[in-house]
């Protein structure tokens, strides 16, 4: 009673917090039942001070992402609690993805996030200032804001998710409203048939499968829609889908010619999945500084995942480590592909 906690007490609790969507007051609830009384506002306050020591950490795999020859991003609303109002802000959780196993790559796979007041294409401008590669992303226009408008060399390219596109078609085929987008669905599942094919091969060699196979598919496809779009009705949600994908063309054939690009982004939405469930139980964020340490938490706890690492584990050591100083300047030894028990 009264003692510091060691390093594995807020270990716990920001992994239940942050990887396992468990809020602190249900975490007090938890542990009183125990006979340990911990109150929100004394866990709370250890949770600023473990994201302020992982704050170079997080910013270290944010710099290993976007070294990525293709990365992911997406991007999530988070409630902010508006100092002396009472009420909630709206927020963006902003993440960023990569995993070069797809293709054959040795780079361990990582995701970053970040949260910011706006949606605006210029927060994506700042997390990812310089890169250079291939961004795969939704159809959300702000992520246009990075591709130059001449087409330089030196502009990042926009790949397209081709998921996007078929869950608007797959409403319409589930509730059986129209036999085209029934087609539609049944036509693109050749796609990802081959992509589970081809999936950890060698940018080349996925290249020319899809050159083979995938490339008339969608050839079609884009035919088939623009022959059906002029005869139905313009406002219908059949036309809106498929205005979406005409509309991105560019985007989603990107694929074909690029063995490093995938069909889809589902990658980084596979990692942002975990923050909407722990939006949804923990209602939004305390303050700007709580959801900077949301941020910064959960980047290094769904990394350890990605990489199958116990997060507690992880985040034990790595936290005795930095409170003993040990290897300070080494960031990349303090990584979750680098942990050994």
């Amino acid at each position: 009673e009264g003692g510091i906690p060691t390093e594995a007490l807020p270990a716990k609790i920001a992994v239940s917090k942050y990887a396992d969507g468990l809020p602190l007051y249900r975490q007090k609830g938890i542990y009183a039942r125990d006979g340990v009384e911990l109150e929100r506002r004394l866990m709370s306050q250890w949770m600023c001070r473990v994201g302020f020591e992982l704050e170079i950490l997080a910013g270290h795999v944010l710099a290993e992402v976007c070294k990525g020859e293709r990365i992911f991003a997406d991007e999530t609303s988070l409630p902010t609690l508006a100092p002396g109002t009472g009420a909630t802000k709206k927020a963006w959780l902003w993440a960023y993805a990569r995993d070069d196993s797809t293709f054959g790559g040795n780079t361990p796979p990582m995701v970053a996030y970040r949260f910011e007041d706006s949606r605006s294409g210029d927060r994506v401008l700042r997390h990812l200032r310089g890169y250079r590669g291939i961004l795969q992303v939704d159809g959300y226009a702000a992520y246009n804001k990075l591709v130059r408008k001449d087409g330089g060399n030196d502009s990042l390219r926009l790949a397209g998710c081709w998921a996007h596109s078929r869950r608007k078609f797959y409403e319409l085929h589930a509730a059986g409203s129209s036999q085209i987008a029934t087609e539609t669905v049944k036509r693109m599942a050749e796609l990802w048939k081959l992509e589970a094919a081809v999936r950890g091969q060698s940018p080349e060699a996925r290249a020319a499968a899809r050159q083979t196979v995938s490339a008339p598919i969608v050839s079609g496809l884009f035919t088939f829609w623009q022959q059906t779009l002029p005869r139905i009705s313009g406002k219908s949600k059949l036309a809106e889908a498929m205005r979406y994908a005409i509309s991105r063309r560019e985007i989603f054939e990107r694929f074909l010619t690029d063995g490093l690009v995938e069909l889809d982004s589902n990658i980084v939405e596979r990692a942002i999945r975990p923050q909407t469930i722990t939006r949804k139980n923990s209602l939004f964020a305390g303050s700007d500084g709580g959801r900077r340490t949301w941020a910064t938490i959960a980047t290094l706890l769904q990394t350890c995942r990605m990489n199958s690492v116990d997060p507690t584990a992880w985040l034990t050591q790595t936290l005795h480590r930095i409170a003993n100083q040990w290897q300070s300047a080494d960031l990349d030894a303090l990584m979750p592909w680098n942990y050994r028990a």
